[in-house]
């Protein structure tokens, strides 16, 4: 049991005096360990929301720097930030939210060689990816591994995400079996709006929040679409398939492996 200070009880005050989340909760979220895979337009919301909120250890890996196109959408950085690892921009803002949490930093692409040994040590994963063949990846590895993960994807005005328990609930290849053609366009190609990115990723948020604390219903076995133009929100009921290459009752995915794709994280 946690001994809170009266600077936590008074920092985390408006969720303790949530009757879903309260003490309890809130000890849950100081002793979870979240890693955000990407500090781009969905990594940074959801990384200032998590530190916020007080998890107490927050992962990040990203292998890119800050550019100045990044700014439009990706609010953990700043135009100071320019030609900084994101990684080292974002843990600034972080510990300047919440000094209390601890965060650890991977300056490195996520692979098949390295997936596994870096989010074994997590209990929620965060995949704010820009690209398929990643977002494929991290459904493998946590499925594999049992770990449960937040699954997003952002282009032009749309937004789309959903949660993945392993074991118990529809995964991402249920429904989505491998990545789409090369003529999906890429973010830089096609665009997205600013703020689409915070919506998204600050859902992808609140599933971690509410995973991690008990709180409500996830979005397991749907995916929830969304079209920022007519602010239109759809729940899309998701199955979990018995013919799952990777899940199902007969899995032809037994390895992890790198695709090769360069396309925007949206189906």
């Amino acid at each position: 049991m946690i001994d809170f200070t009266e600077e936590q009880l008074e920092r985390y005050s408006r969720h303790i005096l949530l009757d879903d989340v309260d003490v309890d909760g809130q000890e849950k979220l100081l002793q979870a360990k979240v890693l955000i895979v990407g500090a781009g337009g969905l990594g940074s919301p959801a990384a200032l929301y998590l530190a916020a909120a007080g998890v107490g250890t927050v992962g990040i890996i990203d292998n890119d720097v800050v550019e100045i196109s990044n700014l439009q959408r990706q609010i953990a950085h700043f135009s100071k930030d320019i030609n900084i690892p994101k990684v080292q921009s974002a843990t600034e803002k972080m510990s300047a939210i919440n000094p209390d949490i601890r965060i650890r930093t991977y300056r490195e692409y996520l692979c098949a060689d390295n997936i596994s040994e870096i989010i074994m040590d997590y209990d929620f994963i965060i995949d704010g990816t820009d690209n398929f063949p990643t977002k494929f990846l991290v459904n493998d590895a946590c499925v594999f591994l049992g770990i449960p993960f937040s699954h997003g994807g952002i282009l032009r005005f749309n937004g789309q995400t959903m949660t993945i328990i392993p074991g118990q609930t529809a995964c991402y290849r249920c429904s989505f079996r491998k990545p789409p053609p090369d003529e999906v366009p890429l973010c830089a190609q096609a665009g997205v709006l600013g703020a689409v990115a915070g919506m998204l990723g600050t859902i992808q948020s609140a599933e971690t929040l509410k995973y991690i604390t008990g709180a409500g219903d996830l979005l397991t076995n749907s995916l929830l679409t969304f079209d920022a133009k007519t602010m239109t929100f759809r729940k899309i009921r998701l199955d979990r398939h018995e013919n799952c290459p990777i899940c199902g009752s007969e899995p032809q995915i037994t390895e992890l492996v790198d695709a090769e794709q360069a396309v925007c994280g949206l189906a």
